[in-house]
């Protein structure tokens, strides 16, 4: 192979910054190849899902908490706003379909295990509404195993059918080549089998024998004769005969070998002795992600065999895909291997400032992350005698299982060492596993997908149609007022424009649960009383079921895991009983009243708004809030570091905060104006929340912190929307509501009855550093069981670098 090299330009990407190099050869079917595949790199990337649970088995009742991160290439992800996940029982069947708002290319969540489940097993599809587009393959699915009183644990009687499963390197066997053929043994469940066996031709004559060498993978080489058959005779683990053939050998082709060491990809192409002319000059193109990294001419004419290298120093750590062309630009062989250059990580560290496993006692833990950069990370703590599994991170998901089709068994062992056995093993992965994410006879012909569902740019929106003979005869410039009340009276009002077909939409609304409308057309009752509007949210409907049933059964790692938590089972549900049988008289609780401030903002906000890292503000009963001209009037002074300047010509206010303005919003409704805060008068408002930097709730990142404005709800003065004569009304639903996970206060709440029987001792979802803020603490209080801690982190900064810690407290 002749290697030739020069500078090109790339779309601007995380990726691209890593490409200084391209071997370039001189057809015009080769750039028209090179220019389709830059336009699928910028504009037809699919994401990668990974999502964080709290700990890996729950008890029936319980509450799965979880941190969705999603990338695109080796970047966050911007091309979604809204992320799905839908959960299934064992048999199924849709148990919830939850939608949840996304910041900082992430999503926080929760689902509630029924008390009375009786299945084994919950399961769980999280996508974006992008990623449907693509094969549903790649979409994040998971097994989460849940006891209750009458789960079952392994059962001896589960019988075995182990299946095998033959990969020719490159994807075929030709006549006279010889290839490494890899092979794959697995359960009807995915699971690996440990098997061994020997190959046969079409004499039964013993060629080779073979033998699985990590989680049921191997390999043998194999160079097939002319008009000849092979099959494998072998045994599973439990002794169990079986007898498979190989796949059918071609007379005449090409196929390629690839093997990764020290830098560099080698890459070996091969054809038959016989071939027709199309095989005599072929084309080498390796990607990532999408984007072309090289790219060669092989010249077949007068040998059988080209040898070859491609850099990879300093590529990013992900899968290579080389795939061979003939003459035609037809593809007829392709290989995946894996790139390690251990450039994917940040290291957040952890140390107790104060830890007791005492009963009920406070613990203090400190995360640093060193650099200056953005990170989000998310934190579980649980006891750490639970179910452990170890099969998949972060790491591995978004770098490695994300991109394969098919189950990757234990994927996290494959970045556990740098070893050459581990190497090896993860080359078994590449060589058995399928990676199709677009058709190559399309990019030949310049042709590009055409997708039913849009990047997911907007949070939620309020939109619709209006039907009906009146409003046909009325369609000039017409308008929908809109009042929005939550279930907690919390209102926004919108002017919503109505176009000539009767169409209207207000994007980027973020709302949860289900939301009140009433509406009437601006200046025109009678209109309002004859024309049908119907409204929608923009929000998805819950995916086609693809999920395969359960086996009966429990299977986890660690038999004395699933003894603690049936443990914790049989505490709750004494607890359960305990409870059930004492009247509430007889239970003391003492805990310290709330604050105003408190009660204010439990009342007030919701979802991401609720709690944080902020400055609150009772207006409602400050005697000084009526005599301010407007809030930020009122806000000057109050908040460290928050500047408030007027401009003395137009009298419009300048914030700045920490080098930027910070986010703005009006009963959490966001992209609020200056002027519309200042139009709303002091004595409306009841309560103010200025969140410090980094806020996450911000669309636009946080990173300048937010000022959130409350007026007064209805039982506190202003009035109800319902009660204005001529408003019609409507119901929508919004984003699935978040409840905030609970974490008793010790040091001020005290219980005078009944066990703390909590498994999961503290989850946070957004933990937030930055160059300002580089250290975070948190607290937690022990239950009454637990005698050492498992920690959990895993997150990504603003540059795709991934992190996982765990860490054992004792």
């Amino acid at each position: 192979m002749r290697f030739t090299f020069s500078s090109r330009h790339f779309p601007k990407k995380k990726i691209l910054s890593f490409f200084s190099f391209l071997i370039i050869v001189s057809f015009a079917k080769a750039q028209k190849i090179d220019s389709v595949l830059n336009v699928y790199a910028e504009n037809y990337q699919s994401e990668k899902v990974h999502v964080h649970f709290d700990k890996t088995a729950y008890n029936a009742g319980e509450t799965i908490w979880f941190k969705s991160y999603v990338l695109l290439a080796n970047a966050p992800s911007d091309y979604s706003k809204t992320f799905y996940a839908d959960w299934y029982d064992d048999k199924g069947r849709l148990l919830k379909h939850t939608a949840m708002p996304m910041l900082l290319s992430s999503a926080r969540g929760q689902f509630s295990i029924p008390p009375n489940y009786t299945g084994h097993t919950v399961f769980v599809k999280a996508y974006t509404q992008w990623m449907l587009n693509f094969d549903s393959s790649f979409i994040f699915e998971k097994s989460i195993p849940v006891f209750s009183k009458n789960s079952k644990t392994n059962s001896s009687n589960n019988t075995l059918a182990a299946a095998i499963h033959f990969f020719p390197e490159g994807g075929d066997l030709f006549t006279g080549i010889s290839s490494r053929v890899a092979f794959k043994v697995e359960d009807q469940h995915g699971r690996p089998v440990f098997a061994r066996g020997v190959l046969k031709n079409s004499t039964n004559k013993i060629l080779d024998s073979f033998i699985t060498v990590h989680d049921g993978m191997g390999s043998f080489e194999l160079e097939p004769k002319v008009n000849e058959t092979y099959y494998a005779e072998w045994l599973d683990q439990n002794g169990v005969k079986h007898s498979d053939a190989l796949p059918t050998v071609k007379p005449s082709g090409a196929t390629i070998e690839v093997e990764t060491i020290d830098g560099k990809s080698i890459v070996i192409a091969k054809r038959t002795a016989t071939v027709t002319d199309n095989f005599k000059t072929m084309y080498l193109l390796a990607t990532m992600n999408q984007q072309l990294v090289y790219r060669s001419r092989v010249n077949f004419a007068s040998k059988q065999s080209a040898t070859g290298e491609i850099p990879t120093a300093t590529l990013p750590s992900g899968i290579l895909r080389v795939t061979m062309f003939d003459a035609d630009w037809k593809p007829v062989a392709e290989r995946i291997t894996f790139i390690n250059n251990h450039d994917y990580e940040f290291f957040p560290s952890v140390r107790a400032v104060t830890k007791s496993f005492d009963k009920r006692k406070k613990n203090i833990l400190e995360i640093e992350v060193g650099d200056t950069l953005l990170s989000n990370m998310s934190v579980s703590i649980t006891d750490a005698d639970l179910p452990t599994e170890k099969s998949t991170s972060i790491i591995s998901q978004l770098l490695l299982s994300s991109e394969l089709k098919g189950k990757i068994n234990n994927a996290d062992y494959y970045f556990s060492s740098s070893a050459d056995s581990v190497a090896n093993h993860l080359d078994l992965v590449m060589l058995t596993n399928g990676w199709r994410r677009y058709k190559w006879e399309d990019i030949v012909a310049g042709k590009f997908p055409r997708f039913s569902y849009s990047k997911d740019s907007d949070y939620l929106e309020i939109k619709g149609k209006v039907f009906g003979s009146a409003f046909e005869r009325k369609n000039a410039g017409q308008s929908l007022n809109v009042f929005l009340q939550s279930k907690d009276s919390s209102k926004q009002l919108m002017i919503i424009p109505v176009d000539a077909d009767g169409n209207f939409a207000q994007k980027n609304m973020l709302f949860f649960d289900t939301v009140k409308l009433y509406y009437m057309f601006n200046g025109d009752k009678k209109l309002t009383n004859k024309a049908e509007v119907v409204f929608q949210n923009g929000l998805l409907s819950p995916t086609k079921n693809n999920l395969k049933q359960a086996p009966s059964y429990l299977s986890l790692p660690n038999e004395n895991g699933e003894q603690r938590l049936k443990y914790f089972l049989d505490e709750q549900e004494r607890l359960k009983r305990f409870m059930a049988s004492t009247t509430l008289a007889e239970v003391t609780v003492k805990t310290r009243a709330k604050s105003k401030v408190e009660e204010l903002d439990e009342k007030y906000t919701s979802g991401l708004f609720s709690g944080g890292d902020s400055y609150q503000f009772d207006v409602n009963d400050d005697v000084f809030a009526l005599g301010k001209m407007d809030v930020f009037q009122y806000l000057q002074g109050r908040v460290a570091g928050l500047q408030i300047n007027y401009n003395s010509n137009s009298g419009q206010p300048a914030l700045t905060w920490r080098g930027g303005s910070p986010s703005l919003y009006l009963d959490e409704m966001p992209n609020t104006s200056p002027d519309m805060l200042m139009s709303v008068p002091m004595s409306d408002i009841a309560y103010i929340k200025v969140f410090r930097p980094p806020f996450i709730g911000s669309t636009g990142g946080g990173g300048n912190g937010a000022i959130v404005i409350y007026t007064k709800k209805g039982n506190d003065g202003k009035r109800i929307y319902s009660n204005t004569p001529g408003l019609s009304t409507s119901v929508l639903g919004g984003y699935s509501t978040y409840k905030e996970f609970y974490s008793p206060n010790y040091d001020t709440q005290k219980f005078d009855e009944g066990p703390d029987t909590r498994t999961t001792l503290y989850w946070n979802p957004f933990i937030i550093t930055d160059k300002r803020n580089k250290t975070v603490q948190l607290e937690f209080y022990n239950n009454d069981i637990s005698k050492k801690f498992k920690l959990v982190l895993e997150g990504m900064n603003s540059d795709g670098k991934l992190a996982r810690v765990e860490k054992i407290i004792q």
